[in-house]
């Protein structure tokens, strides 16, 4: 006979606790314990998701092991490929978190319908009826003549569906939706999330299955369940976008055939997401006439080179603490590039409000953009123009030099491609032979740079 009793499991790292607590013993999380029914069984196999007991055991050097070339299918939205490492490995699994209603599903079913011309694809809908789903194919157009669909939520019907039609490329969606009959807790527990996970990913390496998962996202902007669910997956996707925007990024933050922090851009339109394959033109608003305060810079997603556009509004304060507000950047970075330029640039802003803001939505997750804020900065405060032809980027340093950052000449040549004429750069970024069209002031120190603004 089964007895069930009461645990709590942590949703950030799934520890088990026999009673509630404020915090989790093992990762120090508060408020992250979820109370759940557990069934204890002599017979139950809790582990089924994890062993596969009819494969070899043999140990074999790794010399010794045959590497197949590897090939990548095509999901027809370059974008997307491009945030994979290329295209879509066979038997990979690949977790896509973001906001309700930025675009998940529609990007997976435009991907499905393009995979299906090639290969044999199941769409688990475990939120949407086969009606609804068909809706939003028709009105984004697409063909899914060879597209299957599966509306079930239990993971033994899913998996034996999927092997029945040999299925090639599964989407579930999403995650949290989806049970197993062998634990008693509800589906989106904590057990659940783990439990069908790891089965599925068991089920794409076995059969070669690539399996797409869409997963909810917490109030704070992470992936719901416990935080082994992406260390299960191949890949981790984030769909980002602002809601009063028909822009959407889509970020890997974990990518196990390709780079990390890749970014696709797409636009939300009336037949579904559409490709931006020149993203620096939304990031740019390029302004008729030159207005103080902002600079273009040459920031890195990935793999590519983005021209974005750094805004910055220094007021004086009519408080008496003086505000500090980003959008795009990390409040912190600002803070200590203040105290940058107060102390090696004897420019003291301490009783001005500092507003800085990355154009287009964009998150600027590297430090390449230190020298284009203070520029930004400067302009502003002195009311003086920056020219449009211009071109900034660099690292600062606690001691005012100027660092030197990863592929500058790439940097550079892509803003020639868009038209700059100056760069203010690094002196360690600037080639020997130079960048045709384009003339760079080679940039060590702060003060160097602060003769230009």
């Amino acid at each position: 006979m089964s007895k069930q009793k009461l645990l709590y499991h942590c949703r950030e790292c799934g520890a088990k606790a026999a009673k509630w607590a404020g915090q989790c013993q093992d990762c120090g999380g508060w408020n992250t314990l979820d109370e759940s029914n557990h069934t204890s069984s002599a017979t139950a196999n809790r582990f089924s998701g994890y062993a596969d007991h009819s494969s070899s055991t043999e140990v074999e050097t790794l010399s010794a092991i045959q590497v197949a070339a590897l090939t990548r299918l095509s999901s027809g939205l370059s974008e997307l490929d491009r945030v994979l490492g290329g295209g879509i490995v066979p038997g990979s699994a690949i977790l896509i978190g973001g906001d309700p209603g930025i675009g998940k599903s529609t990007l997976l079913l435009q991907a499905i319908a393009n995979l299906s011309l090639d290969s044999n694809v199941l769409y688990v809908s475990g939120e949407e009826s086969a009606q609804q789903v068909s809706m939003r194919a028709a009105r984004l157009q697409l063909a899914v003549d060879q597209v299957k669909i599966l509306c079930e939520i239990s993971l033994e019907t899913i998996l034996a569906t999927a092997e029945k039609l040999k299925t090639q490329v599964l989407v579930v969606d999403s995650i949290q939706t989806v049970f197993s009959d062998e634990l008693q807790s509800a589906p989106g527990s904590v057990g659940q999330v783990r439990e069908c996970a790891a089965r599925l990913v068991r089920f794409a390496k076995r059969t070669n299955t690539t399996i797409f998962l869409i997963g909810h996202v917490t109030k704070e902007g992470a992936i719901a369940g416990p935080r082994v669910l992406e260390h299960m997956v191949d890949s981790v996707l984030y769909f980002e976008g602002e809601s009063d925007s028909r822009f959407r990024m889509i970020r890997a933050i974990k990518n196990r055939f390709g780079a990390v922090n890749e970014l696709g851009v797409f636009a939300m339109t009336e037949k579904g997401l559409r490709e931006v394959t020149n993203p620096s033109a939304i990031f740019l608003s390029r302004h008729e006439q030159e207005v103080p305060g902002s600079v273009a810079m040459v920031t890195r997603e990935g793999t590519r080179p983005l021209l974005v556009e750094v805004q910055a509004l220094v007021d004086e304060s009519r408080q008496g603490n003086p505000k500090r507000v980003t959008v795009g950047m990390e409040q912190n970075r600002l803070v200590m590039l203040l105290a940058i330029l107060h102390r090696h640039g004897q420019c003291s802003l301490i009783d001005q409000d500092v507003f800085v803001n990355i154009v287009g939505g964009l998150k600027m997750m590297e430090t390449a953009g230190d020298l284009a804020v203070v520029a930004a900065l400067l302009s502003s405060f002195k009311a003086k123009n920056i020219p449009k032809d211009w071109v900034v980027f660099g690292e600062l340093g606690l001691s005012g030099e100027v660092r030197p950052v990863v592929n500058g000449e790439e940097r550079l040549k892509e803003a020639v491609k868009h038209g700059f004429k100056f760069a203010l750069a690094p002196k360690g970024n600037i080639p020997k032979g130079g960048v045709t069209g384009l003339e760079i002031a080679p940039i060590s120190v702060l003060r160097d740079a602060l003769a230009y603004f």
